[in-house]
């Protein structure tokens, strides 16, 4: 067998593999747009009436409102915090420094389900379970490994001699990190910002043991909407969060070449 043949046999098999996970999510997008009253496929005719349905429903209004609050908010405190923790396991030596990193990381191996237990019941505790205080904090904790992933690995091509010389020239290390260092490390942290929305945006399991009917997410609609009466304007939203989440990932991957 010549590397040729080899080569295109590997890709044709990434390529039907990648198709066989997709095509069940991409279905929804042509469901979606169907104008009967029925979530089936292939869609009976073309219509964006259910599009119009979600923005006009207030409960979906909400949804959406609510999401986009616990969401934006997620990133941002776990980019500050993921990128001041990255910072430090970057330029501190100490013993248990991959006992720390890995603690920091165990949010993203830890079962979903057992992390959203445990938040309810220390929520609950604090007065804090069914606010929208809770979620942005149960979802920062999730969503600060893959701000500290990608932090670091943006630390570790910058030169750090950059930041001694700063420093030899005078500067105050607030001024060396403002000046310096955060527009080096910048296509990092924003990336990782774009993946703690991502997960804040999609995530379901958590919300559902945080949230109440006031700070209900999407993803919490679309799961009471399968359980009870399901209709294609649960595969709008569905489409909706697909948008979004693609979106994200090409922004995060376009600033991680960038950072090269």
């Amino acid at each position: 067998m010549t590397d040729r043949l080899r080569k295109t046999l590997f890709w044709a098999f990434v390529c039907a593999t990648a198709l066989f996970l997709l095509v069940p999510t991409l279905i929804i997008v042509p469901m979606s747009f169907s104008a009967g009253s029925r979530l089936v496929f292939p869609p009976e005719g073309v219509s964006l009436r259910w599009y119009g349905k979600v923005l006009s429903d207030p409960d979906w209004r909400a949804a959406l409102g609510n999401s986009l609050l616990v969401g934006s908010a997620t990133a941002v405190l776990a980019s500050a915090l993921g990128t001041a923790a990255a910072m430090m396991l970057n330029a501190a030596s100490f013993r248990g420094k991959a006992l720390v990193l890995g603690f920091l990381l165990s949010p993203m191996v830890t079962p979903v389900i057992v992390f959203g237990v445990g938040s309810y019941l220390v929520f609950a505790r604090w007065g804090l379970a069914g606010t929208h205080v809770g979620l942005i904090a149960a979802h920062t904790v999730l969503a600060i490994p893959f701000v500290l992933v990608s932090v670091l690995a943006s630390l570790r091509m910058v030169n750090p001699n950059l930041a001694l010389a700063s420093a030899g020239l005078g500067a105050s290390r607030l001024f060396t990190f403002r000046r310096v260092t955060l527009p080096l490390i910048l296509p990092g942290v924003i990336s990782g910002a774009v993946f703690a929305f991502i997960t804040s945006w999609d995530e379901v399991v958590v919300a559902m043991f945080v949230a109440n009917t006031g700070t209900r997410t999407v993803p919490i609609m679309i799961w009471n909407q399968v359980r009870t009466s399901l209709d294609p304007a649960t595969a709008a939203v569905g489409a909706i969060l697909i948008a979004v989440s693609a979106l994200g990932v090409v922004l995060s991957y376009t600033l991680k070449e960038s950072d090269r």
